[in-house]
Parts: C-alpha cells; sequence; structure tokens
C-alpha cells in the first residue's frame, strides 16, 4: 500500500510547512503559534495587503504564490481543513497595509467563516477589511448545492491579477471589486481517474473502477457522476462545451473573446498528460472562436496526490491581462518576466 511520507505518529502541516519555510527563506518568513507565513518583500507602491488561506493538501496553494506581484501572508490549515480564525486574524495584522487587507477566500463554508470571524476582530482593530469570494466550480452550479459554487483553480487567477493591481496602488475598495469581478468571470471543471491516497490505509480514498469522477472536487469531495471514461481528446471538448456555456459574457466590461486558461494538475497527474491536455484544449478554444491570452499548465491546487485534472478559463477585460502578465516572484507562479528590483 502506498502510504505518504508523512513524519511518523505527527501532523504532517506544521513540518511540511517549515520545510517549505526554509527552501524559500529569500521569499517567505515563517511564523508560529498560530502558523501563518508573511512573503519578506512587496512592491513599494502597495497599500493593501491581500491574504489567503485554506485547508492543506493544495500545495503550491496557498504558500507558492507568496511573494512580491502575488500574496502577502498566507493561513494554512490541516489537511482538508479550514485554517483557524487566530491564524488568519495573525496573517491579516502582518500583512495589513495603510490601506488595509483584502482576503481571498474559497467558497467553504469553514473558510468563510474563519476568515469572517477575523475580518471582524480586524475591524474593531481599525483595519478595513474586504473580502473576495472565489466561486468557480461549475459542478456545484445548480439549485441543489445550498452553498453555491465551491471556489477551485480559479483562485490563482484572482490572486495573480491583485497581486498585479495592488502592486500598482489599487485601493481596498477597487481591489475587492475588481477581485469579484474576475472570480466572476471565471468558471472550472475536474475529473479524476484515481481518488486521492488516504493516510490511514495507503488506499484510494474512494474505487472508481476504470471510471472517471466527472466535476469532482479539491477536497477529495466524490462528484455527483462517473462517466465512462471516453478519448481525452473528447473528455476535453465535453469539458470545453459545459465549461464556455457557464462562462458569463460580460464581467467588468463589455463581451470578449480573450480567455486565460489554467490547465491544473490534481496532484498524480504527470507533466506530460498536461501539456497534451493544454494543447487539446487551446486547440478547442480557438475552435469555439475564443482568443487565448494567456496560458498556465502545472499543478496548481491539487488534492493531495489524486490523479486527474482541471481546465480553469477566465474571460479576461483589456484591463486584466497586463496585471496577468506583469512580474511576479514566488516560489511556485512560473511567470517572472523580469528580475524585480527590491
Amino acid at each position: 500500500m502506498p502510504f505518504p511520507f508523512h513524519p511518523a505518529g505527527d501532523d504532517p502541516v506544521p513540518v511540511a510547512v517549515r520545510g517549505f519555510a526554509r527552501a524559500h527563506a529569500d521569499l517567505v518568513e515563517l511564523r508560529e503559534d498560530p502558523i501563518h507565513l508573511v512573503a519578506r518583500h512587496r512592491a513599494p507602491g502597495r497599500r493593501v495587503g491581500l491574504v489567503s488561506g485554506g485547508g492543506s493538501g493544495h500545495e503550491p496553494l496557498h504558500a507558492g504564490f507568496l511573494g512580491r506581484g502575488m500574496l502577502d501572508a498566507v493561513a494554512p490549515g490541516p489537511v482538508f481543513t479550514s485554517p483557524h480564525n487566530k491564524a488568519v486574524l495573525h496573517a491579516s495584522r502582518a500583512a495589513a497595509g495603510p490601506g488595509g487587507v483584502i482576503h481571498v477566500v474559497k467558497n467553504y463554508t469553514g473558510d468563510r467563516i474563519n476568515f469572517g470571524i477575523a475580518a471582524e476582530r480586524l475591524r474593531m482593530e481599525g483595519i478595513d477589511v474586504h473580502r473576495v469570494l472565489v466561486d468557480d466550480d461549475l459542478a456545484t452550479d445548480g439549485l441543489d448545492t445550498a452553498t453555491g459554487r465551491r471556489g477551485t483553480g480559479a483562485t490563482v487567477v484572482v490572486e495573480k491579477i491583485l497581486g498585479a493591481a495592488a502592486d500598482a496602488g489599487a485601493g481596498a475598495a477597487e481591489l475587492a471589486a475588481l477581485g469579484s469581478d474576475v472570480a466572476a468571470a471565471s468558471r472550472s471543471l475536474a475529473v479524476a481517474s484515481r481518488a486521492q491516497t488516504s493516510a490511514r490505509t495507503g488506499e484510494p480514498a474512494f474505487a472508481l473502477d476504470g471510471e472517471l469522477d466527472y466535476g469532482v472536487g479539491i477536497h477529495g469531495e466524490r462528484a455527483q457522476r462517473s462517466i465512462p471514461r471516453p478519448p481525452t481528446g473528447e473528455l476535453v471538448a465535453r469539458m470545453l462545451d459545459e465549461i464556455v456555456a457557464g462562462l458569463p459574457d460580460e464581467v467588468g466590461g463589455p463581451p470578449s473573446s480573450d480567455v486565460v486558461l489554467v490547465v491544473n494538475g490534481m496532484g498524480g497527474t504527470a507533466l506530460l498528460e498536461l501539456y497534451v491536455l493544454a494543447e487539446l484544449a487551446a486547440t478547442g478554444l480557438a475552435e469555439r472562436g475564443l482568443n487565448l491570452a494567456g496560458l498556465l499548465v502545472g499543478t496548481f491546487v491539487p488534492a493531495l496526490d489524486m490523479a486527474g485534472f482541471s481546465l480553469t478559463l477566465t474571460r479576461m477585460q483589456p484591463a486584466w491581462k497586463d496585471h496577468w502578465a506583469a512580474p511576479a516572484e514566488t516560489a511556485a507562479f512560473p511567470r517572472q518576466h523580469e528580475e524585480v528590483a527590491r
């Protein structure tokens, strides 16, 4: 049985966080009790701090996006579990600028509650706080889902665009409106051919018997439906059809045919496979009359070692494209077009 390489008899998260901070000591600082991480560098013009966080098991989200051009602080929680509100509070205090702080929150009940409690305490301390809620998952876009769409792969797009805008000196209200627009202009869909490994049993968390779970979540949640596995090209075309149909036409500006595509591995999918998927998806978008304004390929928001992938599309406005292309100096975002002077 393929048991994960976790420390014996211990929670893997604190050990992993220390390892991450040691590996990227030039970019991030680890603060404990409660655990949170802070970026060492921020653009001189940034007046508003950007904070995110969530359960662990989705690495490099969020700590991998700490640094100039993206996030200022993050609060990692236990595996697939929201961070405690005290960790969010301490991360926010560390990140807040003279213009306040923005919380980038994925739409899960625990995250909403704990970020909300922290926000109330920050307001009592006189810190201006705004929330950007990311809810891009098409699989949970239905009347039978009480909590609404889950927040998944679009979180990276929101954090990148907001980071560049914050570096340019945008204020808190402007950033909150921008982040909400980018999230609203994004939709994602994920599939899995094998569940993540259970740390307790060493076995997949659920069985698929050769089928695909279509619409899987990032916390090991099963999809509402399993399908016979189609050829890869047909699978990508089916996913694109649904995502494109779900994209709003006008958010933050007039209708646009420009889109950013994120091809995201779920933790157990090889880069060779992801580039196959990226090429098929990019070709499919062109066939649908959409212009590829940006393409991100890699493992950014996994569910431990789940074998699968997600596709995210964000319909872009002209001003957002500059933010997407702006330099970032983080451990995980691959776009570093130029040396960022400190």
